[in-house]
Parts: C-alpha cells; sequence; structure tokens
C-alpha cells in the first residue's frame, strides 16, 4: 500500500481514464485495470474480496436479467422489416409536404425507438432507407444525417431502453416508474425535431423538396391506408403489451421484457420474415451485446467501490458543492460534466462513474431521485450525436463511406444537440413533464 490523498488518487483515476479511452482500449478493460491498480494502492490484494462481493451483486441483480430479453426483441424486430414498411407508407402520407421525407423519419424513428432501444438498429435502418430517397429529391445534406442521427438516438431515452434499465439497478428505482417518467421527454424532444424541420423547410423549400405529384398519384388513399394500417398496428400492439404490462403492474421488468421478446418474435412469423439463419444470428447478437454490457458493468462496479472507499466520491461532492453556486447552479455543473464526458465515454461509463458521486449531492441538494436520473437520461442523448466518440455519427457514415462526408455529418447534428439541450431545459423549468405519467399510471 502507498499513503495517497484521496484528492491526488481522484485526479490520478480520471487521468487514467481519459488516458486509457484515448490510447483505443475497451472501457471495461480500462475500469477494471484502474480498480486493480489503485486498489492495490488502497488496500493491497485484500480489495479483491471486495471486488468479488461487488460483482456478485451485479450478477444477481434480478431486473438486469430483461437486458438480454429487450436486446433479443430489438434483434427480432430489426428483422421483421416493420420499419422499412412503415416508412413507406409515412413517405406516401407525408411525401407531399415540405420535408416530408425528413419527418417520416423522425416518425417512424421514435415508433422504432418504442419497440427496440437500440441506437444502432435505429440508425442504421433509417439511413439505408431514407439516405438514396433522400439524395434522389435532392434534400440538404446535413438537415438528412443529422434527422436521421437524432431520431436514432431516441431509443435510447424512449421506453422500453436498456440503459433506463440499467439506470433504475443503479439508482435503486422502480423500472416501471423510470419508463412512465421517460415517455413524455422522448415525445418532447420528437416533437422538437419535427418542428424544427417542419420550420425551416416551409421557408426554405429547397432543403426538402415534397416527392413529385405523379409518384403520390401511383398509390391510392385506400392503398396508403392499408399500408399504414398493416405497418402500424402491430408495433403499437407491442408497445402497448410491454408497456401496459408494466405500468399497470401486471408483469415486472423481466417479464415484460419477455412479452415483449414473445410478441416480437410473433410479428416475425406474422410478417413471414422468420428464418433459422435470422433466429441464429439474433441470438448471436443479444449475447454479444448483453456480454458487453456486463463486463462494462464488472469494471464499473470494481472502479466505483475503489474510488468511493478511497475517497474520491467525498473529493467530488466537496469541489461541486464548494463552487458555492447554489442548487440550481450545482445542478447545471453536474449536467454539464455528464456533457462533456458524453463527449468521450459512453452511455455505460457514464452512469455507472456519475451515479454514486451524483445522486447523493442531489438528494443533499433536494431534488427527486426519480427526475434527476431522467434529467440525465435526456442529458445522455447528446453522447451518441458529440464528436469525436458519437456513436450515431460512425453508424450513419458506415451506411455508405464514399459517399457520405463525416464532415456534413458533424454539421448536421449541430442543431439536434442544441435541441437536445432545448429540452434538457425545458424538463428543468416544467418537472411535470417527467413527473406526470408516473405520478398517473404508478402508485
Amino acid at each position: 500500500m502507498i499513503d495517497m490523498s484521496p484528492e491526488l488518487i481522484t485526479i490520478l483515476m480520471f487521468a487514467g481514464l481519459l488516458i486509457g479511452l484515448f490510447m483505443g482500449h475497451p472501457l471495461a478493460f480500462v475500469l477494471g485495470g484502474l480498480a486493480v491498480i489503485f486498489g492495490l494502492i488502497g488496500w493491497g490484494p485484500s480489495m479483491f474480496y471486495m471486488f468479488m462481493n461487488r460483482i456478485w451483486g451485479t450478477m444477481d441483480n434480478y431486473v438486469l436479467l430483461a437486458i438480454p430479453l429487450f436486446v433479443f426483441m430489438a434483434q427480432l424486430l430489426d428483422q421483421s422489416g416493420v420499419a422499412d414498411d412503415l416508412f413507406k407508407a409515412l413517405r406516401y402520407v407525408l411525401g407531399q409536404v415540405r420535408g416530408g421525407i425528413l419527418l417520416s423519419v423522425i416518425v417512424v424513428s421514435t415508433i422504432f425507438a418504442a419497440c427496440t432501444g437500440i441506437i444502432g438498429a435505429s440508425v442504421v435502418t433509417m439511413g439505408l432507407l431514407a439516405v438514396p430517397m433522400m439524395r434522389k429529391y435532392g434534400y440538404d445534406k446535413q438537415m438528412s444525417y443529422g434527422s436521421i442521427c437524432a431520431g436514432g438516438t431516441l431509443g435510447i431515452l424512449i421506453p422500453p431502453s436498456i440503459m433506463l434499465v440499467v439506470m433504475a439497478s443503479e439508482a435503486t428505482l422502480s423500472v416501471g416508474k423510470l419508463f412512465a417518467a421517460a415517455v413524455l421527454p422522448g415525445l418532447l424532444l420528437a416533437l422538437l425535431y419535427l418542428l424544427y424541420v417542419g420550420i425551416r423547410c416551409f421557408f426554405k423549400p429547397e432543403l426538402g423538396p415534397p416527392i413529385s405529384v405523379e409518384e403520390r398519384a401511383g398509390v391510392t388513399t385506400a392503398q396508403i391506408a392499408m399500408m399504414v394500417l398493416k405497418s402500424l398496428v402491430p408495433p403499437m400492439i407491442l408497445i402497448l403489451g410491454v408497456l401496459g404490462s408494466l405500468f399497470f403492474g401486471i408483469a415486472t421488468p423481466t417479464e415484460a421484457s419477455g412479452v415483449g421478446a414473445f410478441l416480437a418474435f410473433v410479428m416475425v412469423l406474422a410478417y413471414r420474415k422468420f428464418t433459422w439463419r435470422g433466429l441464429y444470428r439474433a441470438v448471436i447478437q443479444t449475447a454479444k451485446i448483453n456480454t458487453m454490457v456486463i463486463i462494462i458493468l464488472c469494471g464499473a462496479t470494481c472502479f466505483t467501490g475503489v474510488f468511493l472507499g478511497v475517497g474520491g466520491g467525498d473529493v467530488v461532492t466537496d469541489f461541486v458543492m464548494g463552487l458555492g453556486l447554489g442548487k440550481w447552479g450545482t445542478f447545471w455543473v453536474m449536467m454539464a460534466i455528464v456533457f462533456i464526458l458524453g463527449m468521450f465515454i459512453d452511455w455505460i461509463g457514464i452512469v455507472l462513474i456519475c451515479f454514486p458521486i451524483f445522486l447523493p449531492i442531489a438528494k443533499q441538494l433536494g431534488f427527486d431521485t426519480l427526475w434527476f436520473v431522467v434529467m440525465i437520461a435526456v442529458n445522455l442523448q447528446s453522447s451518441f450525436l458529440t464528436p469525436p466518440f458519437g456513436y450515431a455519427l460512425f453508424y450513419i457514415k458506415g451506411i455508405d463511406p464514399d459517399r457520405i462526408d463525416i464532415k456534413d455529418v458533424y454539421r448536421g447534428i449541430v442543431p439536434f444537440v442544441a435541441l437536445m439541450l432545448i429540452g434538457l431545459i425545458i424538463c428543468a423549468l416544467l418537472p411535470q413533464i417527467i413527473m406526470w405519467l408516473p405520478e398517473v399510471l404508478i402508485d
């Protein structure tokens, strides 16, 4: 053991975290490695007993069983082609409106978000469907890429979302309440995106020209109505089956995720998209994603145990509270820290590192824990869009690497990041946007 002050260890642990990530090492191993190094400095070999207890506590968490089932549900839905059919239907419904394809992307992304909760699936699917069509009609590249990326990120906020499951576990909150609290903020962001796109395209039609009259005339109103009905009703049944069973106390989160996976499987059969190869691929992808999440959880819980054990939590708390900015000034400092961390660390790392530090501060300041957690969830939307490590940016670049310029993607997401921050401010000014639904639906 080496005698070091808590302040010095805190600085070294965060510095080590940033260095490890910038060197390209996986987050789980950076967190776990730092936990071992500073655990040996603080306690010596006895820290391995603490690691075993914390990892066992993570593995023994029944709520986390919902993660693989929600991921499996998302993988099956991706195969069902529901997003393809819904986008095709809405393209005809909104196609003659200025910016109609962009509006369709955001609407479909919002519905898809309530079915999957997987950012990569949403962004890639919408990109493959919409980018060629937007090129055909001469849509503005930057607004096109920004709309797809921003719409896709709603999948991590609008329930069911694996991020909310992890947040509920870390904050010891009811998953059902957290799901209910996140619904209206997610819809608020979608509405802000729709208003922005609609207003800009209304005043500048060249940004999003409508589809041709000839193309629209090629499909009757009755055909369009049938397409919308066929593509919209099954996802609505799925959403009501999962969220309804949770909100009305019929099922636990884990049971609701099982209901979702079953309904998604039925949808694949109903759309005649089932193949054994597709099922195999869904199982393998689910195993990969679940393994990634669990390994990060294990590394993070060890890192957090060491960080709090050596006094790092007290150092950060004293620093933030010592700024003398008052209740709301301190709150916005915490939000700023989450926003900046989102540029470099994915949401799992931010949640597992920040929650043990920020939640006690929020309680001390008198903020409701449920409201505070959802505010962080809204803030974390930006982590998928802000460079240098915004995942959504690279997902859309990967759709067509030769023709999509990453500079256009960067410029395109700027207005949507601003809209996310506006949504965050609105939720702060009107806390009932978050608190109303859980109060109405859940005792």
